[in-house]
């Protein structure tokens, strides 16, 4: 198997405060490109991520899916198979410097896609709403019965060889990306495996879990994106 370039895509909203944070601790021995895709920030998202050396690109369109498309569209003309794309979020939450524990399983042809699971690890108290847990363990059990694939979490830490990603061709915009991709991921039999990282309360607010509004409407979509897959 040829060596994996590895991609980094960042959707990032209104992270200034932790964005740079977030860049400065990926191991940069590791990756080939970080790309921060700027979603409609208001801020300085994308100075800083620009002062921080990422490649900076810009989706109007507000949505994490929108987002993490756009990165995936910008990596696609140079992409080959074996290349490897880890989404991270931008507020700080998780731990960069544990990239490696995510892309050494695809790199050694051990999985086509690796969970960075919030479940199975250090995480540190107040960093997931109650709203998030009892939605991890709703969607992981519904997965479970449904497609007969065990997860334990929904976690947007997560690393996928390109041709799986190509395989399973992301259509969601906002808040069912992540679902989808394991759905999807459960119905074409990928190797999926999950390993356990470290979580710790994000920098600013969540858009999702942080307001009634967007805590519903994440409960939604995620539960029809499930249904929807079958």
């Amino acid at each position: 198997m040829s060596a994996s370039r590895i991609y980094v895509i960042i959707p990032a909203f209104n992270e200034s405060r932790s964005v740079g944070r977030v860049i400065r601790d990926i191991p940069k021995d590791l990756v080939t490109e970080i790309i921060v895709v700027n979603n409609g920030s208001s801020d300085d998202t994308a100075m800083v991520a620009e002062d921080e050396g990422a490649t900076v690109l810009t989706e109007h369109r507000k949505g994490y899916g929108y987002a993490c498309l756009k990165g995936i569209e910008y990596i696609k003309p140079n992409a080959s198979k074996n290349d490897i794309i880890v989404f991270l979020d931008g507020d700080y939450s998780d731990f960069p410097d544990e990239m490696r524990s995510l892309t050494t399983p695809i790199s050694q042809n051990l999985a086509d896609m690796v969970i960075g699971s919030r479940a199975n690890a250090n995480r540190e108290s107040g960093s997931m709403l109650p709203q998030q847990i009892f939605g991890n363990w709703l969607a992981t059990t519904l997965i479970k019965q449904l497609y007969k694939v065990s997860f334990s979490d929904l976690g947007p830490f997560r690393a996928i060889r390109w041709n799986a990603l190509q395989q399973i061709d992301m259509r969601d915009t906002t808040f069912g990306w992540t679902v989808e991709m394991q759905v999807k991921a459960a119905k074409l039999k990928l190797r999926c495996i999950e390993v356990p990282v470290s979580y710790r309360k994000r920098i600013g607010v969540s858009k999702v879990s942080g307001t009634v509004k967007g805590t519903i409407l994440a409960g939604y979509k995620i539960l029809f994106t499930i249904f929807k897959n079958l």
